[in-house]
């Protein structure tokens, strides 16, 4: 048979033509889509939105705030199979082509077409990220053209590594998850370097439909998708027949680790407030940070315990259907303003109300020891000294009403010294206390101590008239176990950036409030507290310890903050309507409970031994037996508990 070579010619003429008109119109749609295109050179500062993560004194995490939860990891760090099981679902010729893979969209276009249904898609990674970064998701022949162009700008640009740890790091996985970190420890509550191969195969399955191959949503759908990524990484070579068969053997098991800032809820907002206001909401939410906290998960452990103990306790003696019972618990390293524990309420999802920091609630008479603070530094006053705990008023707050305050049980004992007025909490001897050593004064040394809230100038301050907050009165007496030393309450001890960079540091921010002489008096005087006074339930615990109960009138709020050498505490107890908690509710039945279990379980669980409080300077010893003056230099026979430590050369107010 003859072939016309001139038809022939002519045709391939045409098929040329036919060719350079077809590359001409790409060529065209592509210079006319290439205008106004983003630059790709920015993805050399690109940094993704990343979560801020809190974490524990010990590291352990606390709590996340994200916009998207994305934890940046370099490629690296990713295990070789996690990274071939994206690659043999997603691309599997993504080292081989040059951002797009044309032989892949045939492949997937014929694949769809039997199947009479989309099962796989074109997109190489590249155009995936692409998407993600730099294009809207609508369906159009315009941003495809772009995307393929934006693709090739960025493989000329970028090495496959550089783009495939961009991917691994973008690629959204359902869950809120970003990146496979991310995702990673939302769906098995485990760094990504800890996946095995099934694992891995399970992330790898997530892109084309997040929501409905999701382990947690659907375990048969997420158990099927997972058997096509392990297919395919074997049919690509990635790895035995053998090998995916073991994974496909190995049970499904999602373990997802949702954080929702459960552990110390309270405190991961109260440090998220601060992060919030030092560095602005879209560092906080966007940034990465990694800030590290004060806050010791097992001392909250027991001390949580320990309040619902004593909560339950007193619901249990005054049941009441319509109120939840409310405290709040404290806990604070006194010699650095550290807080361990922070508890502010018994739930936090029906309540965010911080009841630790925020609540203004009156402190009853544990304000008392700020009172005998003011005498003793101000005006010498010693514990030995001697205050008639007799009637006495003063003018009310309407012309020609007086004020005759009383005492707890409505009695009188006449001459008493001010460690007995104080381990008995009488309230006639702060009165008259105050009253000689000014208002003024008093209010000087409460700010000294660290009480910021609004103090009302007027003689029943001295019984804890004046709201204030549990963190201001649990720092005041930190002071007192500090030698003096006030330390700002601090939360955060260390914040870096994503990459591990230091950001902040916090030191403790201290300073000298009251002299060392003065708080070691204070000191002794709120053991006598525990020894023989209102807390003397605190004595079970088998060390030094000291401390103050605070009760307000008709029972509406129960107070008890005390101290070992080491660590000081503050319970506050009550309804958040101020109704009355319970007849005979003091801050030694309703709240000194659960100070006494969480220092039972602190100085257990730490192996805290035991030590004594530390003395003032050159100590004397006062002979107080029968309410007597007399100073002596050493005990005699009398009775231990009759002896107490008083600084040197301070000389007892006589009648």
């Amino acid at each position: 048979m003859r072939i016309n070579s001139g038809k022939t010619i002519r045709f391939v003429y045409l098929i040329l033509a036919c060719a350079a008109l077809l590359v001409g119109i790409t060529a065209g749609v592509l210079i006319v889509h290439s205008k106004d295109l983003p630059n790709v050179a920015t993805l050399e500062e690109y940094k993704p939105s990343a979560t801020t993560r809190i974490f524990a004194e010990d590291g352990q995490l606390l709590g996340e705030f994200y916009m998207e939860d994305r934890i940046p990891i370099p490629l690296a760090r990713v295990p070789k199979h996690v990274i071939n099981a994206f690659l043999a679902t997603e691309d599997p010729r993504f080292y081989r082509h040059s951002g797009i893979d044309v032989s892949g969209i045939f492949r997937a276009l014929y694949a769809n077409i039997r199947a009479r249904k989309v099962t796989q898609g074109g997109s190489s990674i590249t155009q995936q990220l692409t998407k993600m970064l730099f294009l809207t998701p609508e369906r159009s022949l315009s941003r495809k053209i772009k995307e393929a162009v934006i693709s090739l700008q960025i493989e000329r640009r970028y090495s496959k590594d550089e783009i495939l740890n961009l991917y691994l790091n973008q690629v959204y996985l359902g869950g809120g998850a970003y990146g496979v970190q991310a995702a990673s420890l939302r769906y098995f509550g485990k760094d990504v370097e800890q996946l095995t191969v099934a694992e891995g195969a399970m992330l790898a399955g997530l892109p084309a439909a997040p929501n409905k191959y999701s382990p947690i949503h659907d375990h048969e759908r997420a158990l099927g998708r997972r058997s096509h990524v392990l297919n395919r990484m074997e049919t690509e070579g990635f790895i035995t027949q053998a090998q995916a068969d073991t994974a496909s053997a190995e049970p499904l098991t999602a373990k997802p680790s949702h954080v929702l800032n459960s552990k110390a809820p309270y405190f991961v907002e109260y440090v998220r407030q601060r992060l919030e206001d030092k560095y602005g909401t879209t560092t906080l939410y966007r940034g990465g940070l990694n800030v590290h906290t004060t806050l010791n998960i097992k001392m909250q452990e027991v001390a949580e315990a320990g309040l619902k103990k004593a909560l339950d306790a007193v619901s249990k003696r005054h049941p009441r259907a319509d109120k939840q019972i409310q405290g709040a618990f404290l806990a604070m390293e006194p010699s650095s303003g550290a807080i361990r524990v922070m508890i502010g309420g018994t739930d936090y999802e029906k309540s965010e109300f911080n009841r630790a920091v925020q609540a203004l609630r009156q402190p009853g008479s544990s304000f008392k020891p700020i009172v005998y603070t003011a005498a003793v530094e101000a005006k010498g006053y010693t514990p030995e000294d001697i205050i008639e705990d007799t009637p006495v008023s003063y003018p009310g707050a309407k012309p020609g009403v007086p004020w005759r305050p009383s005492n707890f049980e409505n009695k009188f004992e006449g001459a008493v010294t001010l460690r007995h007025a104080l381990a008995h909490s009488i309230n006639i001897v702060a009165i008259k206390l105050m009253a000689k050593t000014g208002i003024d004064t008093t209010i000087g040394y409460a700010r000294k101590l660290g009480i910021t809230s609004p103090m009302q100038p007027y003689l029943p301050l001295a019984l804890g008239a004046s709201d204030t907050t549990l963190i201001e009165m649990t720092s005041a007496y930190a002071v007192f176990d500090n030698g003096g030393m006030y330390n700002t309450p601090s939360a955060i001890t260390k914040v870096t950036d994503r990459e591990g960079g230091v950001i902040d540091e916090f030191l403790p921010e201290a300073r000298q409030a009251i002299t060392a002489e003065t708080a070691a008096t204070m000191v002794d005087l709120l053991a006598g507290v525990v020894k023989f006074g209102t807390g003397f339930e605190a004595r079970t615990l088998g060390r030094p310890a000291a401390g103050k109960t605070g009760t307000t009138s008709s029972y509406n709020d129960a107070w008890f903050i005390g101290f070992v050498p080491s660590m000081v505490a503050g319970v506050w107890v009550g309804y958040d309507d101020h109704k009355p908690i319970g007849n005979k509710e003091t801050g030694a039945r309703a709240a000194l409970p659960a100070w006494l279990d969480f220092m039972k379980g602190y100085v257990k669980e730490f192996n805290i031994p035991s030590e004594d409080f530390p003395k003032p300077p050159k100590p004397g010893f006062r002979n107080v037996s029968g309410g007597g003056v007399k100073v002596v230099t050493e005990p005699s026979n009398t009775p231990a508990r009759d002896f107490e430590a008083a600084p040197a050369g301070a000389e007892p107010i006589k009648e």
